[in-house]
Formats: structure tokens, C-alpha cells, sequence
């Protein structure tokens, strides 16, 4: 699947199971299906919501730093892609 590069984890809350996401390279839709690699994370989940500050969102742009509830643990520094069709 195509997938580009479109930020990376900056922290892990892991009691909650969210993730801290950095768009660095690109933005980001709720609905979108994201890939989040790393040194021993790959998996792939739809973004069912995001927040900045507690405010949900339904899009959120490049320089912007978003939570998002994830399926697994993720490490910073993790990269994220979103797959395009």
C-alpha cells in the first residue's frame, strides 16, 4: 500500500494508551488509516478521533502536535505514515 510520511510519536502515555503525534510532514484526518513503524513497533489502525488539548478535532494540520488512543504501544520517536489510496 502506498503510505507517506506525515510526523512521529513524541510521547506515550501508557496507562491510557495514547499516543503524542508531531505532524512534522504532513495532515492528518479522522476516517485516515495510519502506520506507525519503529525499531520494534509496525502496525496499522484507523484514526477514530483525535484531540490538541483536550478539544476534539477532525482534522488536524502539519506543525500541530495531536493525542490519539492507540491499538498498541508505540515509542518516541516512532514514525508515522498515512497510507493514500
Amino acid at each position: 500500500m502506498p503510505e507517506e510520511k506525515i510526523g512521529k510519536i513524541k510521547h506515550f502515555f501508557s496507562k491510557i494508551s495514547v499516543a503524542v503525534i508531531e505532524l512534522t510532514d504532513g495532515d492528518l484526518n479522522v476516517g485516515d488509516t495510519i502506520h506507525i513503524k519503529g525499531a520494534t513497533t509496525d502496525f496499522t489502525q484507523k484514526v477514530e478521533s483525535m484531540q490538541i488539548e483536550h478539544e476534539k478535532l477532525e482534522e488536524a494540520k502539519k506543525g500541530q502536535a495531536i493525542g490519539m488512543k492507540v491499538d498498541e504501544v508505540v515509542r518516541e520517536n516512532d514514525e508515522v505514515f498515512k497510507i493514500t489510496k
